[in-house]
């Protein structure tokens, strides 16, 4: 439960294990339900395009979403997988909106285990493909 009262959904947890033990998804987008008491999975995607990912963001809403974010680590070592965890928070959507999503962020982002990376997105340049890869192939185990 999150300092707003909402609740992470079990359909939520059930689909991010799905995407991190079974590979079944690419990505995962979040939400809350009509009435705003739990995290409800809004849609999840086998497409493998970043573009794709981004395009299902909307321009004037908020949600959650978690990306299994593949990537080249050059030097011919091969790919890297990353789970990234996003807050999608435009500066367009209404104020209540961003409240509600910002509160209630932590509730889900606990139960999700075995999240590499946080991302805070605002605008599309913050969750361009070249910001996320700088962001992953920091973190510790990246290379």
């Amino acid at each position: 439960m999150s300092r707003s009262g909402v609740s992470v959904a079990d359909e939520s947890l059930a689909a991010f294990n799905d995407l991190k033990l079974g590979k079944k998804y690419k990505f995962i987008l979040f939400g809350l339900n009509e009435n705003k008491t739990s995290i409800i999975v809004k849609e999840t995607s086998t497409d493998g395009s970043y573009d794709s990912f981004l395009e299902k963001l909307p321009e004037n809403d908020c949600l959650y979403a978690v990306y299994d974010f593949e990537y080249d680590i050059g030097s011919g070592e091969g790919k890297r997988s990353k789970i990234v965890f996003y807050t999608w928070s435009p500066d367009t959507a209404p104020v209540r909106s961003k409240m509600v999503y910002a509160s209630s962020k932590d509730a889900l982002r606990r139960a999700l285990n075995g999240v590499s990376t946080d991302i805070q997105g605002t605008d599309f340049s913050e969750v361009s493909y070249e910001t996320v890869l700088e962001k992953v192939s920091r973190g510790p185990g990246s290379h």
